[in-house]
Order: structure tokens, then sequence, then C-alpha cells
């Protein structure tokens, strides 16, 4: 095994040496149709939630009251009370893959449906839509800037970065980046956004006022091949001094510097020695990851092996491994 769990007197130590994590994370399960919620205060799944069919894209509303589910097999996002989780309301919509929110806001909602080469835009108080922006093939990835000015969606099969204007929709630019492009993550300054390519096997960081590329990250990890080396998931620290990749098949996170653009390490469990190594597992096919809002650890999403890791931010260590349900594709903790 590449991974194993605490065993009950280590993850008794852990808990007395670090404070309790209060916050719940939900992590969508592909496969079974099924949210998990895990309580991070526990380390363990308090609940089950059914879903519709496909679940992978998530949102959560500003008070962390409100779970957008995108159920692609069911042409529909469900909208979860996380007090009740019971639906209180739902959008139509055909195949919807990801969806996003400005930080710190309930609306509007911005979909990547990806049968259709569209975005679509939504109020999510009366499920209404609001506007279509037409996009290369298989939109994926959704971001919104800090600012909550300029939005960014990646085409998977056209392999490009497409960018919008929030107050008007027009296209502002169109970015080429190599293949598959899965994910944006924005720097918190706004200056730029990363963009993960699954077959390029790279990080594309492009400027977001001249939607140039400034550079393109590289990966490679000794006796592993590249084609393992898909990265998917970033996530970047607040004060955009780090940022975290994950890789996928390579059953690891990259950490980079987000001012150098230098791979540091990749994150795993190193069972041989009590330092930390620069090349260590997470569990298998890392996808996509959520800080705790504290931004001390960070959770994956590990769709091969069933479970999500969590990631000690401060010395890159991973603290806990929590089973959870079939292909898990997406994390989020609540912001509260």
């Amino acid at each position: 095994m590449m991974w194993r769990r605490l065993t009950t007197g280590a993850m008794l130590a852990f808990c007395l040496a670090a404070p309790a994590l209060a916050n719940m994370a939900y992590v969508s399960n592909e496969k079974d149709n099924t949210v998990s919620v895990i309580d991070l205060a526990k380390m363990k799944v308090v609940r089950t939630v059914p879903t519709g069919e496909r679940p992978r894209g998530m949102a959560l509303s500003r008070n962390g009251r409100r779970l957008l589910v995108c159920e692609g097999d069911s042409n529909r996002i469900d909208i979860f009370d996380t007090k009740t989780w019971k639906v209180i309301g739902a959008i139509d919509t055909p195949d919807p893959e990801y969806a996003a929110l400005r930080e710190n806001s309930n609306n509007p909602l911005y979909v990547s449906n990806e049968n259709n080469a569209l975005v679509t835009v939504w109020n999510i108080d009366t499920q209404r839509m609001l506007a279509q922006l037409p996009t290369g093939v298989e939109p994926e990835g959704m971001a919104v800037s800090p600012d909550g000015q300029l939005i960014v969606n990646t085409t998977e099969t056209t392999d490009m970065a497409q960018f919008f204007s929030y107050k008007t929709g027009k296209n502002l630019a169109n970015v080429l980046v190599p293949p598959r492009p899965r994910w944006a993550a924005f720097t918190h300054d706004g200056k730029q956004v990363w963009i993960s390519s699954e077959l390029g096997g790279t990080v594309t960081i492009i400027d977001t006022k001249t939607f140039k590329v400034l550079d393109t990250i590289h990966f490679a990890v000794p006796g592993l091949r590249s084609t393992f080396l898909q990265p998917v998931g970033i996530n970047i620290t607040k004060d955009d001094k780090l940022a975290f990749v994950a890789l996928g098949p390579a059953n690891r996170v990259a950490v980079v510097s987000v001012p150098s653009h230098k791979v540091l390490s990749y994150i795993e469990t190193d069972k041989k020695a009590l330092r930390v190594s620069k090349y260590l597992l997470v569990g298998q096919r890392p996808w996509h990851m959520a800080f705790t809002p504290d931004g001390k650890y960070l959770l994956t999403a590990n769709g091969l092996s069933n479970d999500v890791s969590i990631i000690r931010v401060s010395d890159q260590r991973v603290v806990d491994t929590i089973p959870v349900g079939q292909q898990p594709w997406m994390v989020l903790v609540s912001p509260h």
C-alpha cells in the first residue's frame, strides 16, 4: 500500500497537537451518486446524501447553507440545504460539469455545460437563466477573478482558456494551452490565472491584464513516466506563496512556488524516514482539492482509492485518510 491510516494512538496524538477542525467537508462521489459529508473535527463521514446521476462539480453559497451539485447524467443542478439535506431548488441544464460562484457571493452562478459548448449563467435564488456564453468544445473548469470582473473557462477539446467580462459577457480573449485543460485558479491578487492541462502535463500561467502566457510549469518525478503526470486541480494559498497541483494518476500533489513558478516537492506518505521526503504519495488519483478556511489543511479527493487525504500545509505531510464513496471527484469545505 502506498498510504496508510494513522493508528489510533497516532491519531489521538495528532488531535491533541493540533486545534480541532470544526468545519464540514463535502465530497461528490461520481460512481455511486452520493455526496459524503465529513465532520473534520471527528475526521470521519457522518452522512451520505443521495444525489442525481454522476455528481461532479459543486459550489457553496456564501454562508455555506446551500450546496449546489452538478449532476451531469440527470441534466440538472440540485440545491441542498446543508442543515436538513433536503433539496430546496433545482436548475435544469444540460450536462453540467462544473459550477462556480464569485468568492463570498451567492449570485450569479456560472455553469460549464460540457456537451453544449456553453457557459450558462444562473440566478440561484430564482433558478432562472440569465445568459448563455458560447465556448469551445467540452467546457470544463470555471473560475471567477477575486474582484468578480473576469470569468475564465477551460475547453478540453479545443485546448483553450477563454476569458469573459462579468459586466457584458463579452469574450475578451482565447488563449491556447497544452492539451486537455481541466482547471483554472486565480492568484488572490488577481494578476494571474493558472490553467492545468491534463494530457499536456503542464500548468500554464496567464497574465489577466494582457492575456499573455507568462510561463509554463512542467513536472518530473524520477522513475515515473511522464504520461502519469496529469495535472488537474490547483489550489493557491491566500498569501500567494504556494500552489498545490493534483497530479491524478501520478498519485501525487506537487508543491509549487507561486513567485518563482518552481516545483518544490511532491506530497505522499513517507514510510521509511521521519524526515519529509521530496517524493511522497497521497491517495490514488487525486483530482480536486480544498483548503480549510484557516489554510492549515488541504483535502484531496482521490478518485481510485475512494478516499480523501488530509494534508497539513505547514510541513506538507499527509496526516490522515478518510474513506468516502465511489470515485470521489470534488471536495469543498464549509466556510464557517
